[in-house]
């Protein structure tokens, strides 16, 4: 198979990983029999981590402000 691939958004390696189990999930539909040695090489699972929010009255998401003692 021949793929060109167009990817935005997210960081190198993450783009990478995105093509990666787009691939594999395209050669599932393909070749089903394939399924055991993709998922054994974990190009199944979606990594899903999310950039965590902003809470209110702090600077980010974990980040607080500086403390003062006086």
């Amino acid at each position: 198979y021949d793929v060109v691939a167009n990817v935005h958004g997210g960081g190198v390696s993450a783009q990478a990983e995105a093509v990666r189990h787009g691939i594999s999930r395209a050669l599932l539909n393909e070749e089903g029999e394939l399924r055991g040695a993709l998922k054994k090489a974990g190009f199944l699972t979606r990594d899903d981590r999310k950039k965590e929010r902003k809470k209110p009255g702090q600077p980010g998401a974990r980040k607080k402000f500086q403390f003062s003692k006086r």
